[in-house]
């Protein structure tokens, strides 16, 4: 089969087009031909050595955690799902290296969940990790009905996500995002404010009692300010930084595979209570061009990879 690689970790422009033997079909897997894989920071992370030191890496490696496609192979262990379905999946692995960059995927079982037939499967194939990830952290968060929630980087991938999940459970949101992106943010229902030095400032013009929760996307300076913006008793979850609980009583999120979950988001981009934005799309020829466009987490919405 063809996938994008690297033999190296020099980052994207270590990615090239090779060939590789067909992923088994294991018993408790499902084999997956790659109709789109999301992009994530993650990924690039990855192609720069980034995350060798929580998870075991093997060279030549194929990026990529979210895929879907059409089910080309079931394991005998694997119920609920066979040839011809449509699924997505966070096909995260406990060692990386067989990612989604490719034309066909292997899947574990945990992962997978059916697509509606209303959902296109490049859109798909943006939800799951993201998606997840910033239901996970509003989970994390402890909003709830009637809290104000502030979303750092909220017009990416995941603050895309949570700026919506957290309005669908009854919050008022304020997204922080570049000026260029503040149309964007209220027509999800967000109110924006800019970043930088007077974020405080910023903040405290929409919300004077602070906020009840902070959904932290970047670290830095914009987690630092933490006890600036939280209201009494309020809390904050972070992707980015692991000692956000030692720091703030915080919570920190790595998401991790969950059917249920991931099934719920898909069915809430059918009936349109999701809006899913891509930023751009890129042939799996072009992977490199698609990890490049991403690196630096300035895409609105989504960057996916696709099969042609």
């Amino acid at each position: 089969m063809k996938a994008a690689a690297i033999r190296s970790f020099e980052g994207p422009d270590a990615v090239e087009i090779t060939d590789h033997d067909n992923p088994l079909v294991g018993p408790d897997t499902v084999l997956v031909e790659m109709a789109a894989a999301g992009v994530n920071p993650v990924d690039w992370k990855i192609l720069y050595g980034g995350m060798q030191g929580a998870i075991p890496h093997h060279l030549p490696l194929i990026p990529g955690w979210d895929v879907a496609g059409n089910v080309v192979g079931v394991g005998p262990a694997v119920e609920g799902v066979r040839p011809g379905d449509r699924v997505a999946a966070y096909a995260r692995k406990d060692h990386v290296r067989d990612g989604t960059f490719a034309e066909l995927v292997s899947v574990p079982d945990r992962a997978w969940a059916h697509v509606p037939d209303s959902v296109e499967l490049d859109v798909a194939a943006s939800v799951p990790l993201a998606g997840m990830t910033a239901d996970q952290l509003i989970d994390a968060s402890g909003m709830a009905m009637g809290d104000t929630v502030l979303v750092h980087a909220a017009a990416g991938g995941v603050g895309s996500f949570a700026v919506q999940l957290a309005r669908l459970r009854g919050a008022t949101v304020i997204g922080t995002a570049s000026e260029r992106n503040h149309d964007y943010l209220r027509s999800l229902g967000t109110t924006p404010v800019t970043y930088g030095e007077d974020l405080v400032a910023n903040v405290r013009s929409v919300a004077p009692d602070g906020v009840d929760a902070i959904i932290d996307l970047v670290g830095g300076d914009a987690l630092d300010a933490t006890p600036e913006l939280l209201a009494e008793e309020g809390h904050v979850a972070s992707v980015i930084d692991p000692e956000v609980k030692e720091r703030f009583g915080g919570s920190y999120v790595f998401c991790g595979a969950d059917r249920a979950r991931l099934t719920r988001l898909l069915h809430q981009v059918a009936e349109g209570d999701l809006r899913v934005e891509i930023a751009e799309r890129f042939p799996l020829d072009h992977a490199k061009d698609a990890l490049q466009t991403s690196e630096g987490g300035h895409v609105r919405g989504k960057v996916v990879v696709t099969s042609t």
